[in-house]
């Protein structure tokens, strides 16, 4: 799809605030994107001279959101997923992968940024995949909403992805409490999928990376390997537990001298 919203577009739509580099925008510009705007890709700039791994990062973590949720759909046997902080569409998408396992499959894409949403309708049209605009600080909101009720059995086994977003949620607005939030809502034979910026592997911490965000429309905070594990609560991470999402259940061992990647992944079941 060619977006009229890429790269060097002065045109964008209302509601869409490109006065601050916004974090699904600046991943889809380390992604190789095209639906960002300068903001974003001068914030981008500043990050990857801070952190020159963060394309490889990036990209590892999209693909342990493929394994993860491979996992869930053909060993877990899931058939719902909640995809929150999606952001902009990069193929293969959640429903995509999920599809070409179990077709019957219902996925909700879930984002705060307009124009993941414009885009992700616009994609989503032919399929049963909704689409809806909210923010994870709010997710009560989320359980609640309509579209998610239409789509969402609850009764049944549901997949929670929060893939490189928890790191957005300031310690001040309560990020376990919205996880738990989140996980209490789901029913055994549950998962929780998640992934999260560390400063563990670098000797520097990348404290100058993540101080890029500080001014974005999120903050990125950086959390250790300790304090990703509790987002998990009483759920049962799966095997190799929480670990950098370039080793969690790689299909290739990772190649020698290969950048270290400081974003931790983790795949949990609500086993009751």
């Amino acid at each position: 799809m060619t977006s009229p919203l890429g790269g060097g577009s002065d045109a964008h739509p209302p509601q869409i605030d490109t006065s601050k580099p916004h974090p699904a925008r600046m991943y889809d510009y380390f992604l190789g994107g095209k639906d960002n705007y300068e903001v974003d890709r001068e914030a981008a700039e500043r990050f990857i001279e801070a952190a020159p791994e963060v394309r490889d990062g990036v990209r590892a973590n999209r693909h342990f959101m493929h394994r993860a949720v491979r996992h869930v759909v053909e060993e877990g046997g899931v058939r719902q997923i909640l995809d929150i902080g999606t952001g902009l569409p990069t193929e293969p998408n959640v429903h995509q992968i999920a599809h070409a396992i179990a077709p019957e499959t219902r996925i909700v894409y879930v984002d705060n940024d307009p124009i993941v949403s414009t885009h992700s309708m616009a994609l989503m049209e032919d399929t049963d995949t909704s689409v809806i605009l909210a923010d994870v600080r709010d997710p009560r909101t989320i359980l609640d909403h309509p579209e998610v009720r239409k789509a969402i059995d609850f009764e049944q086994p549901v997949a929670v992805l929060l893939v490189a977003v928890v790191h957005f949620i300031a310690d001040a607005e309560d990020p376990y409490g919205i996880v738990a939030t989140l996980r209490d809502a789901l029913p055994v034979g549950s998962y929780l999928v998640l992934s999260h910026a560390t400063g563990d592997v670098h000797d520097d911490g990348r404290e100058e990376a993540a101080s890029v965000y500080d001014r974005a429309s999120a903050t990125m905070n950086l959390r250790s390997h300790a304090q990703v594990v509790d987002f998990f609560g009483d759920f049962t991470l799966v095997d190799p537990g929480l670990a950098r999402v370039t080793h969690w259940r790689p299909e290739e061992d990772p190649a020698e001298g290969a950048p270290s990647i400081g974003i931790y992944g983790g795949v949990a079941r609500k086993n009751g």
